[in-house]
C-alpha cells in the first residue's frame, strides 16, 4: 500500500510577518555595515555645535560639488542610507544627525530655523568644500530653503523633498500630525509600524511593517531633547515670503499620497521659486527612503543637466525616463515654468499702455464736446 507524501501546511500569517520583518531587518543591517565600510564617519566640532557627520568621499571628478543631505525631524543620518547606496557612486555625499539627534549631543539651549544656515556653512568649510548640492527632506527641506536663502552662494542646486513652508502650509489631517508631537515612533519600531500608512502614506500602506526597520530605532539612539528642539526650531518660521529670493535652479519632489504634506504645498512652492521644477510622483511621504532607486534617478538626472530648468513641458507631459519605475505605478510628471521671452513683454506692455492712453484720450475728447454744448 502507498501512502501520499504528509503536504506541508502552510505558514501562519504571524510567521510570514515575522520572516519579512527579518529579512528588512538583514538588509537595514547590510546598509549600515556598508556604510560604516565606505564612509568616513566623525564628530566635528563647529562654533557652539558638535554634530556627528557621514561623508561618502565618491570615485568621480573632484570638482563636483558634494551633495548634502538635510534629515527629516527626529531621523538620524542611517535612516538615508538606502538613497546614498541608490545615489551615483561617483558622487560625494554628506550626511549629519542634528544635534540631540542619533550620534549628536543635544546643545546646550535651543535654537531656530534662523540660525541654523551658518552651521551648515560651517560644516562645508571644516570639510574643504565651498559649494554643494542641497537635498532636504521634511523637516530638513525647510533647512535647505533657509540654507539657500540665507547663504545662497554656498548652495547650486536645491532638492526638495516631501517638504512645505512651514507654519505657513496647508497642513494634513490633524489624525496625523498628532503622532509628529512626540520621537516615539524613532524608539518603537512596532509602534512605526503600527502608523505607517496612516503618516506617511505610499508604500507604507500595503507594507506598513517596513517602517518599523527602516526607521533605526533598535540600534541607533531615538531622539529626546533633540526632537523638540526641533520641533521648536520650526515655530513661527514660515519660508513663504522669500521663497522668490530662492535663484537657484531647484526641483522639487512631492508624492500624491503624502498625509503629511499634501502636494498643494509643492504647487505653492513652485509658482514662487523662479527656477524651480516640479516632480509629482506617485508614493507617499517616505519614497526617498522606501523606494530610493526610483528616486535617486530622478535627483541624478536635474543635479546632471545643464540647467535646473529646461524647456517647458505641457501640463501632464511624463518626465524623462518616468517610465523605469515599476509596473502599475502611474507616470512621474513634472511641470517646469517656461520662461517668459524677454522679446514679448517688451512690444505687448507697450501695445496695451498704448491703446489705454488712446481710449483716455477719446474719452475726455468726448467729454469735452459734452460740456461746450451744454455752454451753448
Amino acid at each position: 500500500m502507498t501512502t501520499n507524501p504528509p503536504v506541508p501546511s502552510p505558514p501562519a500569517p504571524g510567521a510570514a510577518n515575522s520572516q519579512l520583518r527579518a529579512r528588512l531587518r538583514a538588509m537595514v543591517s547590510g546598509w549600515r555595515q556598508r556604510s560604516a565600510a565606505a564612509e568616513h564617519i566623525r564628530t566635528l566640532e563647529l562654533p557652539g555645535r558638535v554634530l556627528r557627520v557621514a561623508v561618502r568621499p565618491g570615485t568621480g571628478n573632484p570638482e563636483w560639488p558634494p551633495l548634502l543631505l538635510c534629515n527629516g525631524i527626529g531621523a538620524s543620518l542611517e535612516l538615508l542610507q538606502p538613497f546614498v547606496d541608490a545615489i551615483d557612486p561617483r558622487r560625494k555625499v554628506i550626511r549629519f544627525d542634528m544635534p540631540g539627534v542619533g550620534g549628536s549631543p543635544p546643545p546646550v539651549v535651543p535654537y531656530h530655523m534662523w540660525s541654523l544656515a551658518p552651521m551648515l556653512s560651517s560644516l562645508l568649510d571644516q570639510l574643504g568644500y565651498e559649494q554643494a548640492d542641497v537635498l532636504g527632506i521634511s523637516w530638513g527641506g525647510g533647512l535647505a530653503q533657509q540654507f539657500a536663502v540665507r547663504c545662497p552662494e554656498r548652495v547650486r542646486r536645491l532638492v526638495l523633498v516631501a517638504t512645505a513652508t512651514g507654519a505657513l502650509m496647508v497642513p494634513g489631517h490633524p489624525r496625523v500630525l498628532r503622532h509628529m508631537l512626540t520621537p516615539r515612533r524613532h524608539r518603537d519600531p512596532a509602534y512605526a509600524a503600527a502608523i505607517a500608512g496612516e503618516i506617511y502614506g505610499g508604500s507604507m500602506r500595503d507594507g506598513a511593517s517596513r517602517a518599523g526597520d527602516l526607521l533605526p530605532g533598535d540600534t541607533t539612539p531615538g531622539p529626546g531633547r533633540g526632537y523638540y528642539y526641533q520641533l521648536l526650531a520650526a515655530a513661527g518660521w514660515t519660508s513663504l515670503p522669500v521663497l522668490r529670493q530662492i535663484r537657484q535652479p531647484t526641483l522639487i519632489l512631492a508624492g500624491d499620497d503624502d498625509p503629511l504634506t499634501p502636494v498643494v504645498n509643492a504647487r505653492i512652492m513652485h509658482r514662487l521659486i523662479p527656477s524651480s521644477e516640479l516632480h509629482v510622483y506617485h508614493g507617499g511621504h517616505l519614497d526617498l527612503v522606501s523606494e530610493p532607486a526610483r528616486m535617486a534617478a530622478i535627483v541624478e538626472r536635474f543635479l546632471t543637466a545643464e540647467s535646473g530648468v529646461t524647456a517647458a513641458a505641457t501640463d501632464g507631459a511624463a518626465a524623462d525616463g518616468a517610465a523605469a519605475g515599476p509596473p502599475g505605478r502611474r507616470t512621474i510628471r513634472t511641470r517646469r515654468k517656461s520662461p517668459t521671452p524677454a522679446t514679448a513683454t517688451g512690444p505687448k506692455r507697450t501695445t496695451l499702455a498704448s491703446r489705454a492712453r488712446a481710449r483716455g484720450a477719446g474719452w475726455r475728447a468726448k467729454r469735452a464736446a459734452r460740456i461746450a454744448d451744454r455752454g451753448r
